[in-house]
Order: C-alpha cells, then structure tokens, then sequence
C-alpha cells in the first residue's frame, strides 16, 4: 500500500518543477477544473507526483503560496460552501499498555493520574458538553484490559443517549480508539450509534513507526496498517485517517495519506471521510514531544493543510485545540471543515475544570477559549458554525454520502441543515452579542439560496425552531 521508495524518489524528482511558476499555477487550474466534475476522489487528474511539486513549494515565496491557499479555499467553497463543523473530544479511560513516545498516556509514564470514569460522571461529562452546544463528540480510550471495548460500547449509548435542559442532546458519536479485529468492528456497527471510526497511523514510515511505538499492541505498523480495510470489510460506513506531523517528513507523510486514501478509494469504492492533521505538542513525560524529530514550522503546516484540501477535494479536514487561536484562524481558510471547540483532553475535564489537567491530560492545547468564543469568532469571519447531522441519519453515509458531494449537490442539502443548527444553538445557548450578529448571518445566508424549495424549506423550519421544535432537517 506504502511504496516509502516511490515517494521518496517523487519529493526528489519534483524540486526543481516547484520553482516553476506556470508548473505549479498549471496543477492549481487542473486541481479547479478536476473539483467541478463528478469524478473518484482519488483518481481524477492530480497525481503524486503534482502533489509531490506542490509540497515543495518553497513556504516563504509568497506569491506561490497564496494561490495554493487561494485555490484551497475556492475548492473547499465550492464543494463545503462557508459551513465548519462543531465537536468536542471525550475521553473516557486513559489506561494504556502502549508505549507512544509523544503521549503522556503512554505505559512509562506512572506520573500520571489514570482513571476510566463512571457511568455518573460520563453523564455529566456529555451534560457539560452540551450546555456549551456540542450535538456531535468524538469518544477515545487508551488500550488496556482495564477498560475493555465492551465497557466502551456501553458508554457509547450511555452517550448517545444524555439529554439536558433546554434541549440538549447527542446527535453524532465519532470514536477514535485502538486498531480493533473485525469481529470487534463488527459489534461497534452493531451498536448502530457510531459514526466515524477514527483512527491515525501516526507516521507512514515504518523504521520511525518502530522507533516510536517500542512495545504494546500498537507497536505492529502493518496490523495497525490494516485496520481501515478491516473497518470498512466489518461494514463501518465511513473512516477517518490522519498521520501526526512532526514525526517524519511532513511532505513524505501528505502523499503517504494520500496513497492510503487512494487504496481505500479503489479497493471499497470509498475513500476516507476525514483526514486530521494534528502537529505534536507537548505531553508530560513524553520524550518525544519536546524534542521532536522533524518540526513542522506554521508556514509549512498552512501549505499541507491546502495542498490536501486541493487533492481531496469532498474529504472533510478536522483541525483540533492543538494549534493556537491564531493560526486556527488562519487555518480556517485554508479549507479545514471539521474544527474542535472547548476542548479537554484529560479525564473528567470539563465538568472538574479545577484540577491540575497537566496531570491527566493526553498532550496540552494551545487554544483553550470556550467554545461560545470560537463560534463568535467564526460568524465574525463569515462561516456557519454547523452541529448538522442530517447525512448520518438519512443514509447519506459512505459511498452515498461520496456520490453526493461530487455530483456538487451536498452543499444544497448541508447549507440550510447548518443553519438550522446555527439557529437552535443562538436560541438555546448563545449570548446576546453572539445572537444578534449570528441572527443577521442566517438572514444573509437565507436570502442567498438560489432553489426557491430549499429556501421556503428552511424559512419554515427556522420558524418551528423559534417555537421550540429541534432537530429538523433535509
């Protein structure tokens, strides 16, 4: 699946075409073009070897670098619109038996506080969720018999299934935990409340992949490898992939994902749903996350972000608290679809905000605003903060969900779905500062719907909503 030599030779081979000007706006136009036709994800018309001159692009030539952000944010606008998409982490248990040496839940580190919670105090956990708005968490765990899947899959309907006053609620459970076999993938199908199944190879290079997981069940790449072919055979309708840049070549990394999408895409006729770029930061006790071995610098990591938005056109892209307010805004525009808010990644964080997270947390954040200060910033900077869920409960899932988008038909469905969320979120939780400037963004958004069935749709759903009905959709 990951020819290491392949790659390596096209990061090579590409250095001189990226200094070329009309070579790189000639990839941008194909990668234009190639977004407006309903195409395979992963088959149209870019190939390694332009994503290859694309990521070595010199970051600090300005010119070249805003018209691959440019034409990011025209692809993601014409197949997204201005929507981003809202979710918190839950971590559930931080018992481990790995040996990751860039996080803190790793087996060595006996500094840390470990702790699985109650079924109690999950329920506060998602009750404190939900009165900061949040309608779709991602569910994580370490790996240890401690913490088994079977407790797991019980608290994922224990999740799914909190309610809270005015009208909180769980809409979407996304999980991101270890490589399972696919009888075990199999039952979390079965539990028919998950929605994407999570998981990063943390680096596609396999000598760097050893040295980083020195033991534990994660410390096998191909087993690891293999895990989304497992998925998907179990009947898991949509995946998510992403690597942890800083651990390898960043550039080595963005084609490896891509080859994996790739594969996904011509073997099960799916790529990925979602591809997550996180950057290492710093975790207690973890060596490697404070002297990491190939640093991706901001201007770097803005390019890789484009760069996959422009090869992955109808993949979502999730940016998480890791990186600072500054640069997630930044980042905003670079074609990210997908963004954490609010977030704890310490056991028991958001209803216990008064304990010492560093002794519990899985790596520190770098923005830690509330979640109501991240949705005011993003109706500032024009984009609908969306809680939508529609797909998942009308079957536009996997392939179906694919088909959509590249026919160029999701936003028409998307569009008023987020705003109706936007709207049960300004009623129901937002200030009066959030509230005027969110209201007067649907009015905008509202009057720009162009299919009169969509409009008259929405314009009478947002009207239930005001009359306390929820959850209302195409």
């Amino acid at each position: 699946m990951i020819d290491e030599n392949k790659l390596h030779l096209l990061i090579e081979k590409t250095k001189n075409r990226s200094t070329s000007d009309l070579e790189i706006e000639e990839i941008l136009n194909k990668a234009k073009r190639a977004a407006l036709k309903p195409s395979s994800e992963f088959t149209q018309t870019i190939t390694l070897e332009d994503v290859a001159t694309l990521l070595n692009v010199d970051s600090k030539n300005e010119v070249l670098m805003q018209k691959i952000f440019e034409t990011a944010l025209d692809i993601k606008r014409l197949i997204y619109g201005n929507r981003i998409v809202l979710f918190a982490p839950l971590y559930v248990s931080n018992y481990c038996i790995n040996s990751c040496l860039y996080c803190s839940f790793r087996a060595e580190n006996t500094k840390i506080e470990r702790k699985a919670l109650s079924d109690d105090e999950i329920v506060e956990e998602v009750k404190a969720l939900q009165r900061q708005g949040h309608k779709r968490l991602v569910m994580l765990m370490g790996e240890h018999p401690k913490y088994s899947l079977d407790d797991f899959i019980r608290h994922i309907h224990l999740v799914a299934n909190v309610t809270s006053e005015p009208f909180g609620s769980i809409r979407r459970v996304n999980i991101e935990i270890p490589a399972l076999n696919i009888d075990e993938l199999k039952k979390l199908k079965a539990t028919n409340e998950i929605g994407t199944y999570i998981l990063f190879q943390e680096t596609y290079h396999r000598n760097t992949f050893e040295k980083m997981h020195p033991y534990g069940p994660k410390s096998d790449y191909d087993w690891r490898l293999d895990t989304m072919n497992r998925a998907l055979k179990a009947g898991v309708d949509d995946v998510g992939i992403g690597a942890l840049f800083g651990l390898y070549d960043y550039r080595f990394e963005v084609l490896a994902l891509l080859e994996h999408a790739r594969y996904l895409d011509e073997t099960f006729s799916i790529g990925p749903h979602t591809i997550s770029v996180p950057r290492i930061k710093k975790a207690e006790n973890a060596p490697c996350s404070t002297d990491v071995p190939y640093p991706v610098n901001d201007l770097d990591f803005k390019k890789l972000v484009a760069i996959i938005r422009i090869v992955v056109p109808y993949t979502g892209i999730i940016l998480s608290t890791r990186e600072s307010p500054e640069i997630r805004k930044e980042i905003y525009k670079m074609g990210v679809s997908q963004i954490s808010a609010g977030s704890k990644t310490d056991i028991g964080g958001y209803k216990n905000k008064t304990k010492d997270v560093k002794s519990s947390s899985q790596f520190s954040l770098a923005d830690e605003r509330p979640t109501s200060e991240v949705i005011h910033e993003l109706i500032e900077l024009g984009f609908i903060p969306s809680w939508c869920t529609a797909c998942y409960r009308s079957n536009r899932t996997g392939k179906n969900f694919m088909d959509i988008a590249k026919k160029g038909e999701i936003q028409n469905l998307c569009h008023p779905n987020a705003l109706i969320t936007f709207a049960e979120y300004l009623l129901d939780y937002a200030d009066e500062k959030t509230k005027k400037i969110g209201w007067n963004l649907i009015e905008e958004e509202k009057n720009s719907i162009t299919n009169e069935s969509k409009r008259n749709f929405l314009e009478k759903a947002l009207e239930k909503t005001k009359n306390d009905t929820r959850d209302l959709y195409i």
